[in-house]
């Protein structure tokens, strides 16, 4: 039993090289039909590093970031606006609904027929 780990050893160790050497390449570059990588003279201005765009596509693209810009802030405004007017209306169904109990307690204890409570309102119910 004690041999045959060390066979499985050596095995895994030299398909893990093969392995490694077949990843190694696939992965170098490779030379394309014998060109030699043409580097600038030696005075010569290098452009900036990065994604060189051209200035009309820059300006419409940039124009497009300002106007997505403008109108993110122009929903942020109206959202924060109809959140307002959203916690406002709560409150004052929440306002009703406990008029509408307290009115009801009361026919109640009158002997009356208290009134229905909208279905509406019922979310608005604190007790």
């Amino acid at each position: 039993m004690g041999g045959d780990g060390t066979v499985l050893g050596v095995v895994i160790a030299v398909v893990g090289g093969i392995c490694s050497v077949l990843v190694a390449r696939v992965s170098a570059p490779r030379d394309r039909g014998g060109q030699q990588t043409q580097f600038p003279p030696e005075g010569a201005e290098m452009p900036p590093p990065g994604l060189q765009v051209s200035p009309e596509i820059w300006e419409y693209v940039s124009g497009r970031f300002d106007r997505l810009e403008a109108d993110v802030a122009h929903l942020t405004n109206v959202v924060e606006t109809k959140k307002i007017e959203v916690t406002t209306l709560e409150r004052l169904l929440r306002s009703a609904m406990r008029i509408i109990r307290r009115a009801n307690r009361r026919l109640a204890a009158r002997g009356e027929t208290p009134e229905e409570v909208p279905r509406e309102l019922i979310p608005y119910s604190i007790e």
